[in-house]
């Protein structure tokens, strides 16, 4: 009767998988995954989003992908192929959104016009999500090959930034890795512009000009003429965060640096576009904070997360009550030596309070996940290579085996 109860009480706690038709593996131990199933180290059930031959990807962590409740991604068939495709996050239908000849880049979304925009060569385009319907936008003058990377919340504006790149290519050329590279483009001091593009005129104006290596271009979601780029270079050297009012033209530093080795990054913005967020570390390398910045009042706030929970990109969800982040493996800046998971973060005091959602230990993080949260904020959506090629997933934030 006893090894009868025991047998009963394991069917019962398995039941539900079995009817869910959900295995419980270990994340990236066989090659091919299945296309759903449940990490046996978090309890948190995984999907597979991209279903299509060859790799593919979503965006990078701070650009918008959702229209509605699809999703755009890139796919990859070959070095050249690169198009964009939507899927829909509850029927896992794909579509294909572009069918450019050349490869594609710049991934920005118009939500609200159902737009996706992108460049090709010199030439920007926007295409419907829906219609498929494709227009010109923009073509960058010969004297003036730049790339945009942002449009403002009433859509009426893009910006990115452009320097000649002749200096850049010679380093990159030399210097391909990225250890390599960081600091000599930063040393270089190369003349970088920030330039806008209106949207329905074609205009192009150019904004901003330092003797400085710019990035991280990106617009606020909330206000159209709020502008937010870094100082890239090695970042205990720079006080990377700005931003850039197009309408008074005010330029203003959004971080200081207060100590050596105090370093702040990958900086985000809050989805009512009231707060600055960023990796933050005092010094680098020893006690890691998520910090935010009220954009108006310059009120500071700070959450602590341990070494492990560190991540290269952190996210918040649309509601702003929880963060995500995507974790490191050794080699990264936090040196952490178990770092390599997809986590959930719940603020707690002063404090982030971390779950742990995939593990990610047979993932290769030269592809970095850059996390997303569902328009819901029931999933976490993220990019990883465990399968052998780069894939999208999506992980439910609700456990699925009652684990705790």
């Amino acid at each position: 009767m006893e090894l009868k109860g025991i047998f009963l009480s394991a069917l019962i706690a398995i039941l539900p998988v079995i009817l869910r038709g959900q295995p419980v593996i270990e994340t990236g131990s066989q090659k091919p995954m299945p296309r759903e199933w449940i990490d046996k180290d978090t309890g948190h059930k995984i999907v597979r989003l991209s279903n299509i031959e060859g790799s593919n990807a979503s965006f990078y962590f701070h650009n918008n992908p959702f229209i509605g409740n699809r999703m755009i991604f890139y796919n990859t068939m070959d070095s050249i192929r690169r198009q964009l495709y939507t899927v829909d996050l509850k029927t896992l239908k794909t579509e294909r959104l572009t069918n450019h000849s050349s490869r594609i880049g710049a991934e920005i979304v118009d939500a609200k016009r159902g737009e996706v925009y992108y460049q090709a060569g010199d030439s920007v385009f926007a295409t419907n999500s829906k219609s498929k319907k494709t227009r010109l936008v923009f073509v960058f003058p010969p004297d003036f090959k730049a790339t945009v990377s942002t449009l403002n919340s009433d859509g009426t504006i893009l910006a990115g930034r452009y320097s000649d790149g002749t200096r850049e290519r010679e380093i990159l050329q030399q210097y391909p890795e990225k250890s390599q590279f960081f600091n000599r483009i930063y040393e270089a001091k190369i003349p970088n512009t920030l330039f806008t593009v209106n949207t329905q005129t074609g205009e192009l104006k150019r904004i901003h000009q330092e003797n400085t290596w710019l990035g991280h271009v990106q617009f606020s979601p909330a206000d159209p003429n709020l502008l937010m780029f870094c100082q890239e270079g090695p970042w205990h050297k720079v006080d990377r965060i700005w931003t850039i009012n197009l309408a008074s033209g005010e330029v203003k530093k959004r971080h200081t640096r207060t100590m050596d080795q105090e370093i702040a990054g990958h900086e985000f913005f809050s989805p009512d576009g009231k707060v600055i967020w960023f990796d933050h570390q005092m010094p680098k390398s020893v006690n890691f904070y998520l910090t935010g910045v009220d954009v108006n009042t310059g009120e500071v706030k700070k959450y602590s997360l341990t070494r492990n929970e560190w991540s290269i990109h952190f996210n918040i969800s649309h509601d702003q009550q929880l963060f995500a982040g995507d974790g490191g493996d050794p080699g990264q800046v936090a040196k952490a030596e178990d770092g390599r998971w997809i986590y959930l973060f719940r603020p707690k005091g002063e404090k982030l309070e971390s779950e742990k959602l995939v593990n990610m230990k047979a993932h290769g993080f030269k592809l970095e996940p850059n996390v997303h949260f569902s328009p819901d904020d029931k999933w976490v959506i993220f990019r990883a290579n465990f399968e052998g090629k780069s894939q999208v997933y999506a992980v439910e934030i609700a456990k699925s085996t009652g684990r705790n």
